[in-house]
């Protein structure tokens, strides 16, 4: 099978697209995969370290500046062109595009030139990109149940977040390889690689209260507000981190998460168990991580604290709660536990298989 496809701008979007790769891989060893993403998002490094053939094109979302939104048309004008060669090189037996405005010129042309579509949606509420080539897309994957309402009179299938199924795969990172005590409950904080700034600003008084608890705590602070902890002298049981690789193999040691609500986080914490706090970010398109958050909370599958409720009473309650408070801790951890992890990617295979069979 030749699959093109395309994701950018977040990991939301980004590896869910290499899940779905390394799925396909396994089930064709004669795989060919081209992927079209941006030049300048983070897509650009990631995906040719993981071996891909990678194109970038010039594309940016669109803005509410004027001038800059028609420049913005034109470079899509000239990114469907260029994307219209890679194809008629490429030859794909389908193209798949996983999230990001950079999918829409990539699903425009495909549609275009007749060949099959898929896309895939990872949050409660779809991404405006998605809700605009829905239109194009032979098969729409979800990963929420409840966002089928969003695409009527349209082929939707129920696949789950492809990321699920590859955190299950990831080798695990032991406490004491982190320099930390392997008998001692292991709390993870953790929003997003940069990280957050308003979080943060809450966090600081909170990590300085640890000093007699009996858990430790990994402060992941993002990249970019690392420098401002270095001065803060912190108790011995946290652990103060810009940034960590394998984050995903460390959730296997984890008896709490505290994160932000995107897709991939919540599918590795429905796959590994993890009880968790979101604290769904208010400055994402439509608000989605709270609808995300509200979803698992109501099924009590997980708590929520929302960023404007930010303390250090608030924090501790909430995470104490889930580390000593054994009704909601079984309660929690008995809901995770019946939640099946999907194999997304089996599913998606199968129906493009089916897609492409059709087709032929």
């Amino acid at each position: 099978m030749r699959i093109l496809i395309s994701a950018g701008g977040t990991g939301g979007h980004i590896y869910p697209a290499l899940a779905i790769i390394e799925g396909f891989k396994k089930y064709d060893k004669d795989l060919e995969v081209l992927y079209i993403g941006t030049k300048n998002r983070m897509e650009k490094d990631i995906v040719p370290k993981n071996g891909i053939p990678y194109y970038g094109i010039e594309i940016y979302g669109l803005s509410k500046n004027i001038f800059k939104d028609i420049k913005d048309v034109f470079l899509i004008f000239k990114a469907k062109k260029e994307i219209k060669k890679k194809m008629l090189e490429f030859k794909p037996d389908v193209v798949l595009g996983i999230g990001g405005y950079v999918t829409y010129p990539v699903l425009s042309v495909a549609k275009s030139l007749h060949i099959k579509t898929f896309i895939h949606e990872q949050n409660a509420i779809p991404g405006k990109t998605n809700k605009m080539i829905s239109k194009y897309a032979d098969i729409i994957g979800i990963s929420f149940k409840e966002s089928a309402k969003y695409f009527p009179n349209r082929n939707v299938l129920y696949t789950g977040n492809p990321t699920g199924i590859r955190a299950l795969n990831t080798p695990r990172i032991t406490k004491s390889s982190l320099g930390l005590n392997d008998d001692k409950p292991l709390v993870v904080v953790v929003c997003g690689s940069l990280g957050s700034e308003s979080v943060n600003n809450a966090m600081k008084g909170y990590l300085k209260t640890l000093e007699n608890k009996d858990y430790q705590v990994v402060y992941i602070t993002g990249k970019n507000l690392y420098e401002e902890f270095i001065k803060i002298k912190y108790p011995k049981n946290v652990k103060v981190l810009p940034y960590l690789d394998n984050l995903t193999g460390l959730l296997k040691e984890t008896d709490v998460l505290v994160a932000r609500a995107g897709a991939s986080t919540i599918a590795e914490v429905l796959s590994l168990k993890v009880p968790t706090i979101f604290i769904p970010s208010p400055y994402v398109a439509n608000n989605h991580q709270y609808y995300n958050a509200v979803s698992l909370k109501n099924d009590n599958l997980a708590l929520m604290l929302e960023e404007k409720d930010l303390s250090i009473p608030n924090i501790t309650k909430n995470i104490e709660d889930l580390l000593y408070n054994k009704d909601k801790q079984i309660k929690i951890k008995n809901n995770l536990n019946k939640v099946s992890t999907l194999d997304s990617t089996k599913i998606i295979y199968d129906a493009i298989k089916e897609l492409i069979k059709k087709w032929i």
